[in-house]
């Protein structure tokens, strides 16, 4: 890919990108070509990048893919509807690209990280900066109803930028280094260092509403808020999810369950996404596996065959007929586990809606 190439949008038809899902249950000559490399028989995306892949996003309101990585690129890919993926575009940044997020538009990809700065990228234009923090940039959501983007960071430091002006909108402390964020507007979720998880309510975004603690014993590694705006489900590193509410009334639907283990080995959840249709959701380990969960019904959906790598972020689409999920190294076992002959790979799945609808409560 060059540093830059020229991006048309699709037209948005959402009959056309429900194609690829609609070929779950038979999928034909074309997919099955693409589909040697994966344990999953799912579908693999070509020229990815060449390190860790930190992040994967779907456009809100189309099927153009983004994945940020440690080789400190961004780039864009467009899935068609036989499920291949085109290569589209790419942006670099001065280092490891940590995050990334959409516009709610689809027309503007947010990206951050290592460098200490936070990008805009006007598809089919050059990127420019648009934010600055003193630390590496773990997190940052674009917030549609503050026309801002919020971004989180090492420097303990949570900023909401006007894309605008080069000054922050506002400057807010944080108890720790942040680790992950979320938003589902009015509700936004910040995870941090001595598993603080700071709530806020964005209508007055520059006062937090509380800092609780996780439910979960160890370190905070990914935190996606409910669709419904009721909670968050928050990962940790310890194979755990904690299904969390924020009104105390809800308090009794409170619980966490373990997840991506293996015998006796524990693996960190590193990755959380809710389907947009049944309210179910995804988790993604360092195990390799990924799995689909009712989190009403307390219930595992179904869970894929192991990976050869941890895979490290997943996302579905946004009607929910795709699943994207991206395997490589995430240094879990520091360097003496790193193997220089395992190159990052990006998937494809087809979500059969048997997957992720909710079932009903299990018979005892």
């Amino acid at each position: 890919l060059s540093a830059l190439l020229v991006l048309r949008l699709p037209t948005l038809d959402r009959n056309s990108w429900a194609g690829f899902g609609v070929l779950a249950a038979g999928i034909g000559d074309t997919l099955r070509a693409a589909m040697n490399q994966s344990s999953n028989n799912d579908v693999l995306v070509q020229q990815v990048p060449s390190d860790a892949i930190s992040h994967l996003g779907f456009a809100p309101n189309s099927n153009l893919l983004v994945a940020s990585s440690w080789d400190s690129t961004v780039c864009c890919w467009d899935v068609q509807q036989n499920g291949q993926a085109v290569p589209k575009a790419q942006i670099k940044h001065d280092a490891p690209v940590l995050c990334t997020a959409w516009s709610t538009d689809g027309q503007r990809v947010f990206s951050a990280g290592c460098d200490k700065q936070a990008k805009m990228w006007p598809l089919g234009a050059n990127a420019t900066q648009i934010a600055q923090h003193d630390a590496p940039i773990q997190c940052c959501k674009w917030v549609q109803e503050l026309n801002s983007l919020a971004t989180a960071s090492w420097d303990k430091k949570l900023r909401y930028w006007d894309t605008r002006t080069p000054n922050p909108v506002a400057d807010l402390t944080l108890p720790e280094r942040a680790y992950c964020m979320d938003i589902s507007y009015p509700l936004m979720a910040v995870g941090t260092a001595d598993r603080h998880v700071v709530l806020y309510d964005l209508r007055n975004p520059q006062t937090p509403n509380r800092t609780i603690q996780s439910p979960l014993k160890y370190q905070s590694r990914c935190i996606t808020c409910f669709p419904d705006k009721s909670g968050f489900a928050i990962g940790s590193v310890e194979g755990r999810v904690g299904i969390q509410h924020v009104e105390a009334r809800d308090s009794a639907k409170n619980f966490a369950f373990k997840c991506h283990r293996v015998n006796q080995d524990v693996f960190p959840v590193t990755s959380i996404s809710f389907h947009p249709v049944f309210g179910t959701f995804s988790t993604t380990g360092s195990d390799g596996n990924y799995c689909f969960w009712d989190k009403e019904n307390k219930q595992r959906l179904k869970q894929s065959e192991r990976c050869s790598q941890p895979i490290t972020c997943g996302d579905f689409n946004a009607t929910g007929t795709i699943f994207a999920y991206a395997t490589s190294y995430d240094w879990y076992k520091g360097h003496e586990g790193a193997n220089p002959s395992m190159k990052p790979q990006i998937f494809l799945h087809a979500v059969k809606e048997e997957e992720v609808k909710p079932r009903g409560k299990a018979k005892r």
